[in-house]
């Protein structure tokens, strides 16, 4: 299922979360110009690399530049696709998080459970080479808070059946309930698959995060 929107209204305008969709879209733009070595050279820099990384966490762990790429890896994406999914949950579900927080809050919150999600990956994967980025851990830590903040909202959501689509209007605690599942479901079957390329435990680590974090947050 693809939100589209949700039945809660914020009460003032979502500027941290259409900062942070701007941002995203415009970093993307950069990397689409870039040849194909300058881009490899940024996300080997600037994204999560399992193996390098958590030695930096358990040696260096007071060190500023410890976690840089935990935060320039949300910023960056692998492709049109992933840019446009993970701004679109942003989209839909931000704004309420946003206004329920307010816009310090909810920037903090965004990054740690980005970082939240990054760990967890880490975790999952020690001894991975491959870097990761996305912005989905911090989105799916939104998703976590907006499951325990309003679970009566209902999600517009469009349905891919076979070769159409339809509109479905969902109640969000189950759209949020599939979603999570299919990622749990998704990384536990990653464990056995070497290669795998989607970052299903950063999914889940951030939305747990979200999940417990939401409590310390709301204004």
């Amino acid at each position: 299922m693809i939100p589209l929107r949700d039945t809660i209204r914020s009460r003032t305008f979502p500027v941290v979360t259409v900062l942070i969709i701007f941002v995203n879209i415009l970093i993307f733009f950069y990397e689409a110009s870039l040849p194909e070595t300058d881009l490899r050279a940024l996300v080997q820099g600037f994204g999560v690399v399992p193996e390098r990384d958590i030695t930096a966490l358990l040696y260096h762990p007071f060190n500023p530049a410890t976690y840089i790429p935990f935060v320039t890896a949300m910023f960056l994406h692998g492709g049109w696709l992933h840019v446009f999914g993970n701004m679109l949950y942003l989209w839909v579900f931000g704004d309420n998080i946003e206004d329920l927080m307010g816009r310090a809050r909810f920037l903090l919150f965004y990054l740690l459970t980005g970082f939240a999600g990054s760990v967890a990956h880490i975790i999952a994967n020690p001894g991975a080479s491959v870097p990761t980025i996305g912005a989905s851990g911090a989105v799916a830590g939104i998703l976590g808070a907006y499951f325990i903040s309003f679970p009566r909202a209902r999600v517009l959501a469009l349905l891919p059946l076979i070769i159409i689509f339809t509109l479905v209007e969902v109640p969000a605690v189950l759209f949020l309930v599939l979603w999570f599942g299919l990622q749990l479901l998704s990384g536990l079957a990653a464990l056995a698959v070497q290669g795998d390329t989607v970052a299903w435990w950063a999914h889940i680590g951030g939305f747990v995060a979200g999940f417990v974090l939401i409590r310390f947050f709301r204004k």
